[in-house]
């Protein structure tokens, strides 16, 4: 896990790596070659994981000199790799799976791409054709930036690298905050909240051709989205997936340094942690971090505890304090690179620094799991929509009536979410912006956005980017949180809160096999009632304490934001709002926004994320002085 830079056509800056030393405090470089378009500088930052010798320096030369290589990431299957080119004559130098990316780039070229099992964002320069490529991972675990001016062309793996480049500012990109504040939603397409940064999406390739004046970019896919329908019975489903996840969190332990695991209590986190128990030598038990509370609506520490004792493993657990959420606030952000959605983020950087005092350099965690499998409660509109078009309707009234007697959740208000997908793309899509309208015409002043272009609905630009369908079913809507949605911008906050810790944070949900079986498996593998990730649940039952297995509540990293913001931040929150609507007066309705804040601190209304939006947008403008 590592930063890297490269830059065709503009002026040599090492300060442009150096500005990301947090994400490789274990070595840096830095070189300068010539080319037809201009000098081609590459800089690098190394976390040393693998081999941690000065051998994995970078960039990283062939033999030959012709090619160098920037990577940041990790191909957990570099033993396989290794072992197959070597039969192929090809020698190495050292041990780390930074020089079988190479190899392999150099044997295989593009076609190296689908072997690949790991998370990566890496640049080749080919001095010989003059020629730079740019590849991020399928799902975009690992972040990669891209700005081009008339000067010059430059790739980053934070967008703080490329701002203050010649053509390169901070002024906002109206349409993509739009969307953040009115729906929640960021990295959901190649655009991001800067004008003038773009960013690869997972399993995007761009090609530089460095042999002309001005440097030419082509982006195109390298890694086709698609899902193959899995027939399969419930038994065999679920050996499967045991066999596949098991084989994932074997992978991911590949490592030369500490290895822990994040460990919230729930169905994921706590399978990562019994599997990871099962492959490490008797000698080594897991080292669990994980937030806990006073806070009894949001406090998992008694799951933890089951999980912790089932595994064996060491808690080593940490209470965020509402007192520290504005003191870290604009840390946080200026890590992030554009504002987050909520004070779990800050739950979450609590881990991480936690993770980092006591020495462990990797974390495993379950990030991935719910996107594949449905396992949020707000996706049984989509599970409902299918019962009804597959006319199972025994089965709709089971869960319906299941999820009213646990959830206190009504029918009938069940069953009218569960028409929406059912509706023509074009109704439906006119009945969901008419519900959002009625959220936002309070608060957001539409007037600016119409002069930046209507960007329409965030999930439609979401799923239209990777060229899927709005979701209308548990299929399409796995596909859209997997490839366009949910994941990539959770991914982006867990990447930026590992990595200003110098942690590197893995995900073994996200192995291409199992990815690949889970979004083929049918509803019925993933809805049982009220009951979801059935596959998991019925994989890990042996493994997992029954009170963990059969938990219908979902928390995640939570925090108790409502009595936070009620009680202790109740003030900063008014300032933050106040803050927020003198720095960008043009986005809002300030009396609209202010009467919501009221209303949520004085408990007329529940508190939501947007209050959190709101007060973080002024954070993020005023650490990058973002100008409209």
């Amino acid at each position: 896990m590592c930063g890297l830079y490269g830059s065709v056509g503009f002026a040599p800056d090492r300060a442009r790596i150096d500005i990301v030393a947090h994400r490789g405090p274990d070595g840096s470089g830095f070189e300068v070659l010539d080319a037809p378009a201009g000098p081609v500088a590459l800089g690098h930052r190394r976390l040393a994981i693998i081999d941690l010798s000065n051998a994995g320096q970078q960039p990283m030369a062939d033999p030959s000199g012709r090619y160098r290589l920037l990577f940041n990431g990790e191909i957990y299957n570099y033993v396989e790799l290794r072992a197959e080119l070597a039969e192929r004559g090809e020698v190495f130098l050292t041990q780390t799976d930074a020089e079988v990316l190479l190899r392999a780039w150099i044997v295989w070229g593009e076609a190296c791409l689908p072997r690949l099992r790991g998370m990566f964002a890496f640049i080749i320069y080919d001095r010989a054709a003059a020629r730079l490529v740019a590849v991020r991972d399928r799902f975009g675990i690992k972040p990669l930036y891209v700005a081009q001016t008339a000067q010059g062309l430059a790739f980053a793996s934070e967008i703080k690298q490329l701002l203050g480049l010649p053509g390169v500012t901070a002024r906002m990109n109206v349409a993509r905050v739009h969307d953040f504040l009115e729906s929640g939603m960021s990295d959901h397409t190649a655009e991001t909240m800067y004008a003038d940064v773009r960013q690869l999406r997972g399993g995007e390739i761009a090609v530089v051709d460095c042999g002309r004046g001005s440097p030419d970019l082509v982006v195109r896919r390298w890694h086709a989205i698609a899902a193959r329908d899995i027939a399969i019975d419930e038994e065999a489903a679920a050996e499967r997936f045991r066999d596949l996840l098991e084989d994932s969190v074997r992978l991911h332990l590949r490592a030369d340094v500490a290895i822990g695991s994040c460990l919230s209590g729930g169905l994921d986190s706590s399978s990562i942690v019994a599997l990871m128990a099962r492959a490490l030598p008797a000698s080594h038990r897991v080292q669990a971090v994980s937030a806990v509370y006073d806070a009894p609506e949001v406090d998992e520490s008694a799951y933890v505890g089951f999980a912790a004792e089932a595994a064996g493993a060491v808690r080593n657990d940490v209470r965020p304090r509402a007192e520290d959420v504005f003191d870290l606030a604009r840390t946080i952000t200026w890590h992030q690179d554009e504002p987050f959605g909520s004070t779990s983020i800050f739950a979450q950087w609590c881990v991480f620094s936690e993770a980092r005092r006591v020495g462990i350099k990797v974390m495993l965690d379950g990030q991935g799991a719910d996107e594949q499998l449905a396992g949020y409660h707000w996706c049984f509109p989509h599970r409902i929509a299918d019962l009804v078009r597959a006319g199972a309707f025994s089965e709709l009234m089971r869960t319906v009536g299941a999820r009213r007697a646990t959830h206190s959740t009504g029918i009938l208000p069940q069953l009218a979410a569960g028409l929406l997908p059912l509706l023509p793309g074009s109704a439906g899509r006119r009945l969901r912006r008419r519900r959002m309208r009625k959220v936002r015409h309070g608060w957001l002043d539409t007037d600016l956005i119409r002069t930046h272009g209507n960007p329409g609905s965030a999930l439609a630009a979401a799923v239209g980017g990777v060229g899927l369908p709005e979701p209308d079913g548990i299929h399409s809507l796995c596909m859209a949180m997997i490839h366009a949605s949910n994941l990539p911008m959770l991914l982006h906050w867990e990447d930026r809160n590992s990595m200003a810790h110098s942690v590197e944070a893995r995900v073994p949900f996200l192995d291409p096999p199992l990815v690949e079986f889970s979004l083929g498996l049918r509803g019925r593998h993933k809805f049982a009632g009220m009951e979801t990730k059935r596959v998991m649940r019925r994989a890990m039952a042996d493994v997992l304490p029954r009170s963990i297995g059969e938990r219908s509540d979902k928390l995640g990293f939570a925090t108790p934001e409502e009595r936070w913001f009620r009680g202790p931040l109740r003030g900063l929150i008014h300032e933050g709002v106040e803050s927020t609507l003198s720095r960008f007066p043009a986005l809002f309705r300030a009396a609209g926004v202010r009467a919501m804040r009221d209303d949520m601190l004085d408990g007329r209304r529940p508190v939501d994320f947007s209050l959190w939006r709101i007060v973080n947008l002024g954070h993020w403008g005023e650490q990058f002085a973002v100008t409209i």
